[in-house]
């Protein structure tokens, strides 16, 4: 795999152009945010647009992208396809920089982390929120990667392989106590009355089995109805094998990111003209899959265009842990991500997991995420940022060590940073809440302060070379925090004495339908503190001051799958207000002088981050403003 990425990259060299965009048509240009003007930058309109690709399918560029050969053609023998586009674009002083966040199933999440703004279930640009990136004057722009989407979703407009069927499958995790549920599907199956295999396993590790009262059948081409046992558990893992139609070249995703960024930043090789002027660098983001997307795009060859030219200056892959996606493929599922107990076996998840180039001594193959771009010298200067909700779900150990738990020496062009105690992801103000499948409270800190210290610091660096904060991740320096999850010393928790699982790794034969397993990876955790609380990494002000145990990690509850990591979204378990908690942690009378002194706490930490370019001096009043209030005692 490593082998086949350097070999995409090889076409990166000068060559007549074979991939390109030959058409980019402006639908709409919209004046934003009722006039508001954002400094020098001025106003903002939208430009809604579809981008249109011409590529070679004999280009070695394209060489490595499944079903490619087998896609219709124009009449020069072409594959054509197209992108939405939605650009942002400032109308008085911009700042050079063109800032792209990958879209996330097919959605903004950058306003959300960085501008602070209010969420959405569709593509929406409506909240700028405090208009944090538009201040800074960056021209911003989205572009759809994903087909399987939605109208309302920014996506990529591919070609049906015609005629081409095959083996695919589906898992599900209904976490209710239904006998008959139903779940979308990628692929309509060949017909609506083929069989359909169907198994459940109670957990990730158990045998996959076909008890009595189990059937699923299809009721229309994009449902399948699937009849559970009277007794199964709400939490219980059921995968239906078909034969599926409707495969198409997924992997164009990645060209299509890469050649919007080289025609809009002004690269030759297009044959027609960039809508934008006075671009002098590019940065782009990708948050949980579309990070995850970033990362697999760099490992294809992909910051590299037709021309050989550089596609992003900068890039930042945050929450995306040691994986990469399941979007090559001719039945793709670009939204399947391995978790310890859902989608655990899905492609994405394997060698190589890092920057830094090695032999793996688990699968024996060679290679590194940046094997591509260092053969093509185009490799992006690089943030990479997981929490503790990676270290669980993502195995972002693979980041920081080797497979056999040697510390790595990051690239020069390549930090790391861990939010300690931080879950996966949250816009900022969220609440902590309870759900019937997961045993604690959700634990509602957002990495929004630190995500923006650290984009900024990005931007300065890719401008004028500044260097950023230095890495701060657990495993980088031969320390000792990285252990194995069964020797970690947790807290008893509300009188639970707990062992939370972790995302374990083999390496997969994805060949077979599901894959053959084989020998299995070390996948550490950070320790942990008296609290639970992850060592090792940044610690925000709420975490460096904090009112409970903020975790990286919750448990399914009894009845969905007791015992299995529960979803993405950690723990918060508060400490006692007034006597200490029966399971030994302080309570908040022994930690802080009242509410004064929780206040005063999370500014010295505000401050400290600051003054270590880890958090803005600007956003220091805001965090000691919004800060989880104080309870009083019961």
């Amino acid at each position: 795999m490593a082998a086949a990425a350097v070999a995409l990259a090889s076409a990166a060299l000068p060559q007549a152009a074979s991939a390109r965009v030959v058409r980019f048509d402006v639908n709409s240009t919209t004046p934003l945010y009722d006039g508001k003007t954002f400094g020098d930058a001025g106003a903002y309109e939208r430009i809604d647009a579809t981008a249109t690709f011409a590529v070679d399918p004999k280009s070695d560029r394209l060489a490595g992208i499944d079903g490619l050969a087998e896609a219709p053609v124009n009449a020069d023998g072409e594959v054509e396809f197209s992108t939405d586009v939605v650009i942002l674009r400032p109308t008085g002083t911009a700042s050079g920089t063109l800032f792209y966040e990958v879209p996330n199933r097919g959605r903004n999440l950058s306003f959300l982390l960085l501008n602070l703004s209010g969420g959405s279930s569709s593509f929406s640009v409506d909240d700028p929120g405090d208009g944090f990136l538009m201040n800074q004057g960056h021209t911003l722009v989205w572009s759809g990667w994903q087909s399987d989407l939605g109208d309302n979703l920014l996506k990529v407009h591919l070609p049906e392989l015609e005629g081409v069927t095959g083996l695919t499958r589906e898992e599900m995790v209904f976490d209710n106590a239904d006998e008959v549920s139903t779940a979308k599907v990628t692929y309509p199956p060949v017909s609506v009355d083929e069989d359909v295999t169907i198994t459940m396993r109670a957990r990730t590790g158990d045998a996959r089995e076909t008890p009595e009262g189990l059937s699923a059948r299809f009721v229309d081409p994009a449902t399948v109805e699937v009849t559970r046992p009277k007794d199964a558990d709400g939490g219980a893992i059921y995968e239906v094998v078909y034969e599926a139609k409707g495969a198409m070249p997924s992997g164009l995703g990645f060209v299509a990111t890469s050649d919007v960024i080289s025609f809009l930043r002004g690269n030759e090789g297009h044959d027609t003209t960039s809508p934008l002027e006075g671009i002098e660098h590019t940065v782009g983001m990708g948050i949980s899959q579309s990070g995850r997307f970033m990362r697999d795009l760099i490992y294809n060859g992909f910051n590299a265009d037709e021309s050989g030219a550089k596609v992003f200056d900068g890039a930042m892959a945050h929450i995306a842990g040691s994986r990469k996606t399941f979007t090559n493929g001719r039945f793709a599922q670009a939204g399947r991500y391995s978790r310890q107990h859902e989608d655990h076996d899905f492609p994405g998840d394997q060698f190589p997991f890092t920057y830094v180039d090695m032999t793996d001594p688990v699968s024996g193959e060679s290679g590194s995420i940046l094997a591509a771009c260092d053969e093509t010298g185009t490799c992006p200067l690089l943030m990479h940022s997981d929490t503790s909700t990676e270290f669980w779900q993502a195995r972002a150990s693979l980041v920081s060590t080797a497979p056999d738990g040697t510390a790595l020496e990051m690239p020069d062009n390549v930090r790391l940073y861990f939010l300690a105690g931080a879950p996966h992801f949250n816009a900022w103000g969220a609440s902590s809440k309870e759900t019937a499948s997961c045993v604690f409270p959700t634990n509602p800190l957002s990495s929004a302060p630190t995500m923006r210290a650290l984009t900024t610091a990005m931007m300065d660096w890719v401008a004028d070379g500044t260097a950023p904060p230095a890495s701060v991740y657990p495993g980088l320096a031969g320390d000792d925090v990285l252990v194995e999850p069964a020797t970690l010393t947790l807290p008893d928790l509300e009188g639970l004495t707990l062992s939370p699982p972790v995302n374990g790794l083999n390496v997969r034969d994805h060949a077979s339908v599901p894959p053959k397993e084989g020998d299995a990876y070390t996948v550490l955790v950070p320790k942990t503190d008296a609290d639970g609380i992850a060592m090792g990494g940044i610690r925000e002000p709420y975490v460096a001051a904090p009112l409970g145990s903020y975790l990286g990690w919750n448990l399914r509850a009894e009845g969905f799958a007791a015992g299995e990591l529960c979803s993405t979204t950690g723990s918060l378990v508060p400490f006692a207000a007034g006597d200490a908690s029966a399971d030994g942690r302080k309570a908040l009378k022994d930690r802080y002088n009242g509410p004064e002194g929780y206040q005063a706490a999370v500014q010295r930490a505000a401050e400290d981050l600051a003054a270590g370019g880890l958090m803005l001096e600007a956003d220091i009043e805001r965090i000691v403003a919004d800060a989880p209030a104080y309870p009083s005692a019961q």
